[in-house]
């Protein structure tokens, strides 16, 4: 094949703290590319996200062993969005593919996503281990329960379904991606960038992975760069906000709108029957009002828990409208911001 017709593949590794096994998975990224070489050209771009061990040097002795291999120093950890942001911006080729350095995802998905891209003339491909024929092997049992509940979680709150929100191994076009104006440092960048894609109508497309921690476990107390369970979880369930954050509001106004109206219909049942009572009562003026001054005596809590919930039902149904408004507005501007963007970038 003619280099000239080549895709050219920048693989962008993230790392902090990863001494332990960054040489070995490089060199296997190394190996695998170089039985490419026919088909891509390539190069790795390690982002040192301002790691405190013997990352940055390792990655620099990789660098000047290897022409394809190129190295970028934060000085401080700025945590994964600002990583992928780096990598993003100082990438030279044409198809961006993103790779976790402990290859719980094996390297052959660099081919498996470029090509996928490439046929379905897609803008991000994922690999995803929660489709048909995806698979988990030797993951924790919490964190797989928890990564699994999280990203149906997000599949629900989302319009357009999809199965892994959250997952880091992507390919992307590079034409693409450097459009998308990213804001989340943190590991919540990865259901940004798909929020903000399905705003802006781009082709998403989902191949079947298979995630292993078999060769990571191996390495169990040698890292010091693997997310906690609670920690990720909790991202991601504030993650799940940005898609549709309305239906929460509403779903909550809505339960205690029921059960306000639970307590306000048997007491005006109550109230009517009383009020049948006391009607034609010689000296009751007023029979609906005394009805209801009973009422209030027997039962005070019941006027206080449906009136409170009441209220609080009504904020919080308020809170939907208003949130999907914002919601509205922001995908507007958003989406001209992005064409202002792109525009700009065609101009340089």
């Amino acid at each position: 094949m003619d280099s000239v017709n080549k895709p050219f593949v920048s693989i962008i590794a993230p790392c902090y703290n990863e001494e332990a096994i960054l040489e070995l998975n490089i060199n296997t990224i190394i190996k695998y590319m170089k039985e490419k070489d026919s088909k891509y050209i390539w190069e790795i771009l390690i982002i040192n996200d301002g790691s405190k061990d013997g990352t940055g040097p390792i990655a620099d002795g990789l660098s000047a062993k290897n022409n394809q291999v190129r190295v970028i120093h934060h000085p401080t950890n700025l945590n994964l969005g600002n990583a992928l942001q780096t990598g993003f911006k100082n990438s030279k080729g044409d198809i961006i593919v993103v790779m976790d350095i402990d290859l719980s995802y094996s390297e052959k998905y660099i081919e498996l996503m470029t090509d996928k891209l490439l046929e379905t003339n897609a803008d991000i491909v994922i690999a995803s281990p929660y489709m048909k024929g995806g698979k988990v092997t030797a993951v924790p049992f919490s964190r797989a329960i928890m990564s699994k509940f999280v990203n149906r979680f997000m599949s629900f709150a989302a319009q357009d379904k999809y199965y892994t929100f959250t997952g880091m191994v992507r390919a992307y076009r590079k034409s693409y991606i450097q459009t998308v104006n990213l804001k989340t440092k943190d590991y919540e960048v990865m259901p940004e960038i798909i929020y903000k894609s399905m705003i802006l109508r781009a082709k998403i497309v989902e191949i079947p992975a298979h995630l292993d921690w078999t060769e990571q476990n191996k390495f169990a107390g040698k890292r010091t760069s693997s997310l906690r369970v609670l920690r990720s979880t909790f991202s991601g369930l504030m993650a799940g906000f940005i898609f549709r954050p309305y239906i929460f509001f509403m779903c909550i106004g809505a339960i205690l709108l029921c059960l306000s109206l639970y307590q306000l219909v048997w007491l005006f049942f109550d109230t009517f029957a009383a009020y049948k009572t006391f009607l034609g009562q010689a000296g009751i003026e007023y029979p609906f009002s005394h009805s209801l001054s009973e009422q209030f005596k027997k039962n005070p809590q019941s006027f206080l828990v449906g009136g409170i919930t009441l209220l609080a039902a009504i904020q919080f149904l308020s809170l939907g409208f208003v949130s999907l408004q914002s919601k509205r507005y922001f995908e507007e501007l958003f989406h001209l911001g992005t064409s202002l963007k792109k525009e700009k970038l065609n101009q340089l």
